[in-house]
């Protein structure tokens, strides 16, 4: 491959064995040769899915497309929707033609979305966000960094660019979008924290220091002995610090929620476990509870079966497996007491 250029926000341009090829969006394939009208109505029912439709030429013929769409992470919807609740405003931006965008966007619950914006067109828009309040950038390629660095705030995921890292603020390890809330959160509680501090030690010492050099005697005959007052000193820088410490105490919202999941997981696991280990016979014959006692002796009698629980009303037998065991040796165990097993599941 020869001359390959890659023309931002548009595709890419090379020779292969001596011809030309090009690949990228729409319109700049549409700049080279003529797509199909087949092909466009195909294109714009996979960007309705929230797929990318890229197309391909070779030579000044149209060759095809190919469809690729980014998986919204699980915990994405949810910290959107946090970020909301957090009274923000949240806009996508992105290169991608609108169908795709839009799709997307209504997936993960996004306010606002900007579409097919070029690298410095996402820099503008930042520029005009600012003007409605403070603006925090989340982007992980070399396209953002010009946003990141125009925001108050730009945050790296972590899996991105070195570049897009370099004009981040900060970067979030976990590439995750929760991290951004656990951020911002955190923000929040370390400024309520500092103003509570600055409250409390201002109020202290318009009190305490007046007090102290006996500024109130004359007027109250209030007076502070000098140990009491050094005392008292070291009590306010205490406090200070003691509010300060309790920052420790902090605890990010998606902490509780990857307990939520991760007991969910397991919780599934154990039902998935029960099903391995369970099977239910259906068994026809079976006329009383001496059947049902037939039955389940013959079949407890297998090394592989725990417990088995029969029937006669429902016309099954519900077994309890500690190990893998054949259809087939439940059939026969069954049918050896005179029994017809119809199915087993």
């Amino acid at each position: 491959m020869e001359d390959f250029q890659a023309v931002a926000g548009n595709g890419l341009s090379a020779k292969l064995d001596g011809k030309e090829v090009f690949g990228g969006k729409r319109e700049f394939i549409e700049e080279k040769v003529r797509i199909p009208e087949d092909v466009l109505q195909k294109s714009w029912h996979l960007a309705e899915q929230g797929k990318t439709p890229l197309f391909f030429a070779q030579d000044g013929k149209f060759c095809g497309i190919i469809a690729v769409a980014d998986t919204l992470k699980e915990d994405s919807v949810e910290a959107i929707s946090r970020l909301k609740k957090m009274g923000m405003k949240v806009v996508m931006l992105t290169g991608d033609n609108e169908r795709t965008a839009k799709a997307v966007a209504k997936l993960a619950g996004v306010d606002e979305v900007r579409a097919g914006v070029l690298p410095e067109g996402k820099d503008e828009v930042i520029r005009e966000l600012k003007k409605e309040g403070k603006t925090i950038m989340v982007g992980d390629g070399i396209n953002d960094a010009p946003a990141l660095t125009s925001a108050d705030i730009g945050a790296a995921i972590g899996a991105g660019t070195d570049v897009a890292m370099d004009a981040a603020d900060l970067v979030l390890m976990k590439s995750s979008l929760m991290d951004v809330c656990t951020a911002i959160h955190l923000s929040r509680a370390v400024l309520r924290n500092i103003h509570e501090n600055l409250f409390w030690a201002f109020f202290y010492n318009v009190i305490g220091i007046p007090l102290a050099a006996g500024v109130y005697y004359p007027l109250l005959g209030w007076k502070l002995n000098p140990m009491f007052g050094a005392a008292a000193m070291s009590l306010s820088s205490f406090c200070v610090v003691m509010n300060a410490l309790r920052l420790n105490l902090f605890r990010a919202d998606n902490q509780s929620l990857q307990i939520e999941k991760k007991e969910e997981k397991e919780e599934k696991k154990e039902i998935s476990e029960m099903e391995e280990n369970t099977k239910v016979i259906e068994i026809t014959g079976m006329m009383c509870g001496h059947c049902e006692a037939h039955v389940k002796k013959a079949l407890e009698e297998i090394p592989q079966v725990d417990s088995a629980e029969a029937s006669h009303e429902k016309g099954t037998a519900v077994v309890k497996l500690n190990a893998p065991v054949d259809d087939e040796v439940l059939k026969k165990a069954v049918e050896a007491q005179d029994y017809k097993v119809t199915a087993i599941r």
